[in-house]
């Protein structure tokens, strides 16, 4: 019961880490500039945003014209999103909780394994990108004229919260001791015993 329980969990926190990192990849603050005291500008991974208390907001028209790091950080970000669905889907399947593969104990925990390895590596991926997108945010922001610049917005944080609970999510379903089969467990600890037994006959 123990170790279904810390799968669920793991389970849960996957799902809202990969629920955040899909909400951080289309929110529109990626970054900010502020023009003045009203005039604000938000510039996102699929478009930009700007007014005074009214916003108006424009799709990026061409993906070639956009800066590198938006580039990159969108391809990693839709990559980790898809990683991260396939991994509820082989997680799902390997789970104590769920009734597929329960003929054949050892697939039903390397299954549960691989998914946490994959939601491991999908957080690992946003956590890296976006780290990386704000590292290139404040080199712009310290190179160029401050009034000019932007700074990094509220979906770095989201995307960065969401990274830590993917990660920690499937840190529980890979968790080798979590996933073990209890007919291992059975198993082995019969095998502890072999002599106590013997010798109870000739008493």
């Amino acid at each position: 019961m123990a170790s279904s329980g810390l799968q669920l969990i793991g389970f849960l926190l996957s799902l809202v880490g990969l629920a955040a990192t899909v909400a951080a990849t289309f929110m529109v603050e990626w970054k900010k500039q502020f023009q003045g005291k009203t005039h604000r500008i938000y510039e996102g991974l699929w478009m930009s945003c700007s007014g005074n208390e009214r916003t108006t907001c424009e799709p990026h028209q061409s993906l070639l014209k956009l800066p590198t790091e938006v580039q990159a950080t969108r391809a990693v970000m839709l990559f980790s999103i898809f990683l991260s669905t396939v991994a509820v889907l082989v997680s799902t399947v390997g789970m104590k909780c769920t009734h597929f593969l329960d003929s054949k104990p050892e697939s039903k925990a390397a299954t549960v394994m691989v998914g946490g390895i994959m939601f491991m590596v999908s957080g690992l991926l946003s956590l890296i990108i976006t780290s990386w997108y704000v590292t290139m945010i404040v080199d712009i922001f310290h190179k160029s004229h401050r009034l000019e610049s932007f700074e990094f917005g509220k979906a770095v944080f989201v995307s960065w919260a969401g990274s830590l609970l993917t990660m920690a999510g499937g840190a529980f379903l890979g968790c080798r001791r979590c996933s073990r089969p209890r007919s291992n467990e059975s198993i082995s600890g019969n095998h502890l015993f072999p002599t106590t037994n013997q010798n109870s006959n000739y008493v």
